[in-house]
């Protein structure tokens, strides 16, 4: 049997329950949903967390490298030669390699990545309707390509930016679902292929065709139980650009409004999902493809009083995370915790490929088998907060001016939401105290530059 192909399917900001076959019953989502039923979830997926505001560059960093957050280059904004892709790891395998959609790691990387493109957005935001693509350039020079414009990434209003070419009037998703379909069209059968396409959906601003917008009346959106009107107290990035998006204190209308857009758009992007698995029926190569799913990161559409994901709680940290192919389990579910840098060797093992030493991602493969991969996930946003997740329990600890400022403890396994604070409560003091030795020791292994020589003072 020849190599598996691989379809992979990103998203920007989808957040991990929104899936309708994972348990949310207000969102419309049939082609994930089909996903889920043929493949391996693992509903304990993490971004680990940011060096930059825009987390969607370290996040993609260390996903296409297979590295730790802080050893990526910088902000994940460039990736350095001697750091590995895993595109450019399955191409030398023999693959053909072919990059849709945001791309928000540098030219070099990319074209290095991937052996043919189209439809691609280097810069980071854009109005989903005004969307400045670029064709590949065997030579990776992209001389056109600019650098972010202050409107669209400091506030919700959008300007045209230059790129290659321009589709004025057409979506985004519909975009690079295009592109991705043409791809499976074109692309000839004795070649194993690796599609990798990066949807913007369903990162704000939230617009999407009228028909995916009727689908949900605000008026019968549930708030979440950790709605609040405003954060309740300094977390060192409360006046950032995502958090500006809506009004303070926090209005229940508004917020329901702002999660009825994020649902539309989730299951317009679902639909070219659909589009783009049919494609892969029509060439017969239904059995023969490995699908994945997943995002850079979460989003808090009004979850502690937040709206974006500059922070280090579960909505913005977990993320979807499907595998679907040839010799997977289906309709499967591992709460093993697993981070999305560990995708690299993962899709390594299931296609016989040579992981390269830069890579310092673990397989999940031994999780589709019922195996524990981490006992703790480190957590980390900017020099501001830091978190040890573990099964039961979850730590954050804010610093403020690079001092330690507030403690947060939840019992995650009886508290998901995150919103009874267990710091003060002596009966947690020991829990307390071995996860703050947690924080220092992960921190070190992480060579994390604010704790390699903080100790967090315990807060008895």
């Amino acid at each position: 049997m020849s190599k598996p192909n691989i379809v992979f399917l990103m998203c920007d900001d989808r957040r991990f329950d929104t899936v309708r076959a994972l348990g949310n019953s207000a969102i419309n989502t049939p082609h994930t949903d089909w996903l889920v039923r043929h493949g391996a979830t693992f509903t304990h997926a993490f971004n680990p967390g940011g060096t930059s505001g825009a987390v969607c560059m370290p996040s993609r960093a260390m996903m296409h490298t297979g590295r730790t957050l802080f050893h990526i280059q910088g902000r994940g904004e460039e990736i350095p030669l001697d750091h590995a892709t895993v595109g450019e790891t399955l191409r030398a395998a023999g693959y053909a390699t072919h990059g849709v959609g945001k791309w928000h790691n540098g030219t070099e990387s990319f074209n290095r990545s991937f052996s043919s493109g189209s439809e691609i957005l280097f810069d980071g935001m854009a109005d989903h309707w005004n969307v400045p693509l670029f064709h590949y350039d065997p030579s990776g020079r992209y001389d056109h390509v600019l650098p972010f414009i202050a409107d669209p990434f400091t506030t919700n209003k959008t300007v045209d930016r230059l790129g290659d070419h321009m589709y004025a009037g057409r979506h985004s998703s519909e975009i690079i679902g295009d592109a991705g379909v043409r791809f499976l069209q074109e692309h000839p059968k004795e070649t194993p292929y690796m599609l990798y396409m990066a949807f913007l959906a369903p990162h704000d601003p939230r617009t999407m065709p009228k028909k995916y917008l009727d689908m949900y009346d605000p008026s019968e959106i549930e708030l979440p139980p950790n709605f609040l009107g405003g954060h309740p107290f300094e977390n060192g990035d409360l006046n950032g650009r995502d958090e500006m998006l809506a009004r303070l204190p926090r209005r229940p209308d508004e917020i329901r409004r702002h999660i009825a857009e994020y649902y539309a758009m989730i299951t317009h992007v679902d639909a070219q999902f659909g589009r783009v698995i049919e494609a892969v029926r029509a060439r017969g190569d239904l059995d023969n493809t490995i699908f994945v799913h997943c995002a850079d990161h979460g989003l808090a559409v009004g979850q502690h009083g937040l709206l974006g994901k500059q922070n280090i709680y579960e909505h913005s940290t977990r993320v979807p995370m499907i595998i679907a192919g040839p010799g997977l389990p289906s309709d499967a579910r591992t709460d093993s915790m697993v981070y999305n840098c560990d995708m690299f060797p993962t899709l390594c093992e299931l296609t016989q490929t040579p992981i390269p030493h830069s890579v310092q991602g673990r397989s999940m493969v031994p999780a589709l088998h019922g195996a524990k991969t981490r006992e703790k996930l480190f957590l980390a946003y900017l020099d501001l907060q830091r978190g040890v997740r573990t099964e039961k329990w979850k730590l954050i600890e804010y610093f403020i001016d690079r001092r330690h400022s507030t403690t947060q403890l939840f019992d995650i396994a009886n508290d998901p939401w995150e919103t009874q604070n267990l710091a003060a409560d002596p009966a947690c003091a020991k829990t307390l105290q071995s996860l703050q030795a947690d924080l220092v020791t992960l921190g070190k292994e992480w060579d994390d530059p604010l704790l390699e020589t903080y100790n967090v003072p315990s807060t008895k």
